[in-house]
């Protein structure tokens, strides 16, 4: 298999965590890809030049984050990162969701900051921070629930509040989130996101 990555997206972390803690990173190829270039091919895999793209050994590709890690998933014999049914499997999609969208919003944010300044949008910039916030909100609201079962809502979890100090370290996202602050520092350790950890 062939994974479209860039180390500074989220969402191709959030598979490459995935991938190491069910014992399938070494069956994935990495290619580094960028999406504004037209000449990387990407396109003819995802049509939307989108990454993470995987690139089955049949030649056919799956597409996005969450496509992609419940695939994986169906490859190992170890822990489901996706609960096979019931209140459990839920939470975790729905876990995912919210994290999902924070990362979308932050990286929307972060690609609208890098615009010229004519054609940046103050308001649609604070309009993703406030989405953010009201993630961070709900999460700390219900982080004593999260257990020590890991599945893919608490990854796509760590990987959301990981791109938030990779790109907006200043603003700390920690103030007013404690609990969140201390469950996000032991999930730190685990060595699948130590090795994904953007630079």
């Amino acid at each position: 298999m062939k994974l479209r990555y860039s180390p500074a997206s989220p969402f191709v972390r959030k598979v490459l965590v995935q991938a190491m803690e069910t014992g399938l990173a070494s069956k994935i190829e990495q290619v580094p890809t960028v999406t504004s270039d037209p000449a990387s091919g990407l396109v003819k895999e995802n049509p939307l030049g989108k990454i993470p793209s995987l690139t089955l050994d049949d030649g056919s590709a799956l597409y996005d984050s969450p496509v992609i890690c419940e695939y994986l998933d169906s490859l190992h014999g170890g822990a489901k990162m996706f609960p096979a049914a019931g209140p459990a499997r839920w939470t975790a999609l729905r876990r995912q969701a919210l994290a999902d969208g924070m990362m979308d919003a932050a990286v929307g944010r972060r690609l609208e900051s890098l615009r010229p300044d004519n054609e940046k949008s103050p308001s649609g910039m604070a309009a993703q921070r406030a989405k953010v916030s009201a993630g961070l909100d709900a999460l700390e609201g219900e982080v004593d629930r999260f257990g020590n079962e890991l599945d893919i809502g608490l990854i796509a979890i760590g990987c959301a509040l990981g791109y938030l100090d990779f790109r907006f370290a200043a603003e700390d996202w920690r103030r007013g989130h404690p609990k969140l602050a201390r469950w996000f520092e032991s999930f730190s350790d685990r060595p699948s996101m130590k090795t994904t950890k953007a630079n």
